[in-house]
């Protein structure tokens, strides 16, 4: 089945913009929402959006009391141990727990939202102390052209109308869970021609239930529902819920100059790439052969696992390319998933460069890192970003930040690309906007 196909035949949703009543639902309610978001690249589709990384009580209670509409949370917990990150969400879970129903609480993962649920849902709910708070599955995403249908998620394995993959996705939180918890779901036809309040206070406690789209407006009566709702959910959802939730209305993606130093930088960027899949490949391929002004330093993987790598002289040579104005790129090859101690790895390669970036004395133009597990670490342990601002899209779908003040580098543009994107080319024209 191919995209057009599963298109065909069905309702349309009504062309009225509905996300400002949703925002201003938000504004009436009071409270805000709060996203527990497993990599930095979760903003998609927001602007102008605080995120925060330093997770201790006193910074997440700062961040909320200042009563944003929305907070973004950066838990890494992709990167975690099941006991890791369920230690995490419990901490995460006393913590906002105090705040009761002025936040709601969006769970942020990939578009198939599978990993680790509903094992970081229920711990949370636990951790809140509303466990039969119902769960609500949200896995559309816009930005991927991944839809829900009849409780089935489709996604595009290429690019272009091509054949669809699918999981039906009750068989897979059936297989997901070790308790037998119940499964509903709300059709794409209640979505287009009802209202949803009834629909959501008549859900079973502790039930998980599947939530059908096709569009961004398709996702409208859930969130105005949930405004209106004096119930207490958790949402598991991939990125496009939390647009509809906030009622953010979508914009075109940055221009060069919104993300250009304030004061003139002669500087060259910097770009850190370390591919974790093999198709995440053609992305540093196509970059090395087509980025003007790119000068490019390869990393050696046995260097940096048998601690002979000199990080003095990587350093040095850097700082000299940033400073005549070059861009420079630090990528390593391709390290397998399929390698047993691939964790151990991953952590080596993210402490190199996150020394290196902490060596750095110089202020790069931008930074981007790519495709790579230490993304967050290089964020958090070598920029030092305690808060950061989602400044827009720089691409349909990827968000870029400016660093806090906090940092050697306040202000600076930050992109973290994301690992799921499948356009060989996207991570190159992201380059070329920040070097423009």
């Amino acid at each position: 089945m191919t995209r057009s196909e599963l298109l065909t035949h069905l309702s349309q949703p009504p062309a009225k913009d509905p996300l400002p009543a949703i925002h201003e639902a938000l504004e009436h309610s009071g409270r805000s929402i709060i996203v527990l978001d497993e990599d930095p690249s979760g903003a998609q589709g927001v602007f102008d959006v605080p995120v925060l990384t330093h997770l201790d009580a006193q910074s997440i209670r700062a961040a909320i009391d200042q009563a944003p509409p929305l907070l973004f949370i950066l838990t890494n917990s992709r990167t975690l141990t099941t006991t890791q990150t369920v230690q995490l969400h419990q901490d995460l879970g006393n913590i906002l727990k105090e705040y009761g129903d002025e936040i709601i609480i969006i769970s942020r993962s990939n578009s198939s939202l599978n990993e680790r649920f509903p094992l970081e849902t229920e711990t949370l709910k636990t951790a809140l102390d509303i466990p039969e708070a119902p769960t609500l599955f949200i896995p559309f995403l816009e930005t991927r052209q991944q839809l829900t249908l009849h409780d089935t998620h489709y996604f595009l394995e290429g690019g272009g109308d091509e054949k669809l993959a699918h999981s039906y996705l009750p068989d897979a939180l059936r297989k997901n869970s070790q308790q037998k918890i119940p499964i509903h779901s709300i059709s794409l036809e209640e979505l287009r021609s009802r209202d949803l309040n009834e629909k959501l206070d008549s859900l079973p406690p502790s039930s998980i239930c599947i939530v059908n789209a096709l569009s961004l407006h398709d996702l409208t009566p859930v969130s105005l529902a949930l405004h209106q709702s004096k119930r207490r959910f958790i949402i598991r959802s991939a990125s496009t819920f939390v647009q509809s939730l906030a009622g953010i209305a979508s914009r075109p993606t940055l221009s060069p100059w919104q993300m250009q130093d304030l004061e003139p930088n002669p500087n060259g960027g910097l770009i850190i790439i370390s591919p974790d899949r093999p198709q995440n490949c053609p992305q540093l391929n196509h970059l090395l052969k087509h980025a003007p002004r790119l000068s490019a330093l390869k990393l050696s993987i046995p260097d940096i696992l048998n601690s002979t790598f000199k990080l003095s002289e990587t350093v040095k040579s850097a700082q000299e390319a940033l400073s005549s104005g070059q861009n420079l790129i630090l990528f390593t090859s391709h390290t397998s998933n399929d390698k047993p101690n691939k964790r151990t790895i991953d952590k080596k390669i993210s402490d190199v460069f996150t020394s290196l970036i902490r060596e750095l004395t110089l202020r790069p133009s931008f930074i981007i890192t790519a495709n790579s597990p230490a993304s967050s670490d290089i964020a958090t342990n070598g920029l030092g970003i305690k808060t950061a601002q989602v400044l827009g899209q720089i691409l349909p779908g990827i968000p870029i930040w400016t660093i806090g003040n906090e940092t050697p580098h306040p202000g600076l543009a930050c992109l973290i690309f994301p690992s799921e994107v499948p356009d060989s080319t996207a991570l190159t024209e992201a380059y070329l906007k920040l070097d423009s």
